[in-house]
């Protein structure tokens, strides 16, 4: 068990290769949400660092440090990059664990997710390939991608380092310089992604990363002239701001805006599997995951069985700070426990029937609430359409798979869904018909770095993950050229 004294007491931000305070000299308090303690302080960046920041990014791109070089070359350094991170694998884990209250041993693992984004991206930085378009013999068309410019990322708080990294390394293996805003919460471990860059030799401004105030750092950034493209991961609310921002500026975003997604489960599926399945499924991260299983709709001839089954399992989850390693770790804050809280409450005035939780872990003195399930809940109750980022399991019955899957489209968002079956066909069928960006067949999280991940709807779009999200980072120029050869005569 490691002590808060692994983590150093004053952070700074990271501009133009350079480790700085803020303009004003202001720090934010950092608390463990696990003991609601005083952990460490950060540098707030102001929208002077912000301004500072993207001259610095916008200098480094215009100086073609990382546009103009051999695509092998922009490779090795995001496969250093991922070398380094490895390397700081153990303060990534303490500094995530601590300051965002996840599992320690979740937390070292998004050290080695966050590495494999970057040799992932390495690997494709050089195939980057345009193609010939055939006009006739008097003309030679092609196409080539061409990196936008200054990426600006707003980056959320419940998986702060992996969700940086997954556009940062988009980012530079298409030759765009980066300018990352960090969550305000916990910040930490997006700070050693700037190390890391120290440490693999990225060029000065290539990569900046600040922590400041979504309303001003991440308003300024996004409304900046010499930005050229957006990257979001939030609240719906906090992405249509910044898209009317993007859209007065006319520049590209990706949008990745949260779901409340559902799991079919057929009455052939392996019910301790899927039981088991769904523990993680719904209370991975004390349910803060925009693609957590937040929806089960059960067929009415296994519902009850199955809800047993999830009960027991419930019973034998350990709830405590991440440092120990426990199941059902900490929320982010007081703020957002109290939310979650809210929202149980008013389902339970609703008429849903609380099965198990729904109100905070007792005696603990950080900001913990007990994994939770609620039966008896109709599709139109807010908490089956409205996203609680908890960990709060709704169940639903089904009859026919018609019923099923117009249950699991029946809120605003699209983002993943699942299906729980051992009929193939059946299986094709159910995901052929769900409103998503991504469908899990009998694994909830199947896939990694290599499956394209986004919504549609109201959980926002574009893609990231996969080949698909390099042409996020990318424009298509077009280069169509006339033979001047006087023996040429059509």
């Amino acid at each position: 068990m490691m002590s808060q004294q692994a983590i150093r007491p004053f952070w700074k931000n990271f501009i133009g290769g350079r480790w700085v305070e803020g303009a004003r000299g202001r720090r934010i308090a950092l608390e463990d949400p696990a003991t609601a303690e005083p952990l460490a302080e950060i540098a707030r960046a102001e929208v002077e660092d912000a301004d500072r920041a993207v001259q610095a990014a916008r200098h480094a791109f215009d100086a073609d440090v990382l546009r103009a070089i051999k695509p092998e070359r922009r490779a090795a350094m995001l496969f250093r990059i991922a070398d380094a991170l490895e390397a700081l694998a153990e303060q990534i884990g303490q500094a995530e664990c601590l300051d965002n209250g996840k599992r320690i041993s979740d937390a070292r693992a998004q050290a080695g997710e966050s590495a494999r984004y970057f040799r992932y991206y390495g690997g494709i930085a050089d195939k980057l390939e345009g193609r010939s378009i055939p006009l006739g013999e008097a003309y030679v068309d092609y196409t080539m991608h061409e990196p936008y410019g200054v990426s600006a990322q707003v980056v959320p708080w419940n998986y702060p380092l992996q969700l940086a990294v997954r556009s940062v390394s988009c980012a530079l293996a298409a030759g765009n310089t980066v300018v990352v805003k960090s969550p305000v919460l916990c910040p930490l471990s997006v700070c050693l992604l700037g190390e890391a860059c120290q440490r693999a030799e990225v060029p000065d401004g290539a990569v900046n990363i600040l922590c400041g105030s979504g309303a001003e750092v991440g308003t300024a950034l996004v409304a900046h002239p010499g930005v050229d493209h957006v990257v979001f991961t939030g609240s719906v609310p906090t992405g249509r701001a910044i898209l009317r921002l993007a859209a007065e500026r006319v520049i590209p975003s990706v949008m990745e805006l949260g779901g409340k997604s559902a799991g079919v489960v057929y009455p052939d599926a392996d019910l301790d599997a899927v039981a088991d399945d769904v523990i993680t499924g719904a209370f991975s991260n004390a349910g803060q995951l925009c693609s957590i299983l937040a929806r089960l709709i059960v067929h009415r001839r296994i519902f009850k069985d199955l809800s047993a089954r999830l009960v027991e399992r419930i019973a034998k989850l350990s709830v405590g700070p991440g440092i120990e390693d426990h199941d059902v770790t900490p929320l982010i804050s007081a703020a957002q426990r109290d939310k979650v809280e809210a929202f149980c409450r008013r389902a339970e005035a609703a008429g849903a029937d609380r099965v198990v939780g729904g109100r905070p872990a007792p005696d603990l003195p950080g900001h913990f609430f007990l994994p939770s399930v609620y039966a008896d809940v109709s599709p139109e109750m807010e908490i089956a359409k409205e996203e609680i980022f908890g960990p709060v399991l709704c169940l639903l019955r089904f009859e026919t798979p018609e019923e099923a899957v117009a249950l699991a489209n029946g809120t605003d968002y699209g983002l993943v869904a699942g299906v729980y079956t051992r009929d193939l066909n059946l299986a094709h069928w159910t995901a052929r018909q769900l409103v998503a960006g991504q469908v899990f067949v009998n694994q909830w999280f199947a896939g990694g770095v290599e499956t394209p991940f986004g919504g549609t709807r109201r959980s926002g779009f574009g893609r990231e993950k996969g080949q698909e999200a390099m042409l996020n980072y990318v424009q298509t120029k077009n280069v169509a050229i006339r033979l001047t050869d006087r023996q040429i005569r059509r």
